[in-house]
């Protein structure tokens, strides 16, 4: 699996982040894998910075690699609760 892709942008709609990378694919992601971007303002969610590895909002304190996206990871950052 290729995890060098490069995001060149970004867009969202009211469940899922796309992502569209520089060869051609989009990918589309579950906003609830990543609790900080479902809860922000669609404001806060349109300033992403997009780097050569990944994607960064800094607003919404969130970092987000491509090759996490391509490997199907989302949040890694919360534990998920087990049930009792």
């Amino acid at each position: 699996m290729d995890t060098s892709a490069k995001a060149v942008e970004v867009r969202f709609d009211d469940v899922t982040m796309w992502v569209e990378l520089e060869d051609g694919r989009t990918l589309g992601v579950p906003l609830v894998w990543f609790p900080r971007l479902l809860d922000g303002s669609p404001e806060d969610r349109a300033k992403v910075h997009i780097g050569t590895v990944g994607l960064h909002w800094d607003e919404l304190d969130e970092d987000i690699s491509i090759a996490g996206l391509l490997a199907g990871r989302g949040d890694m950052t919360r534990t998920r609760a087990t049930a009792a």
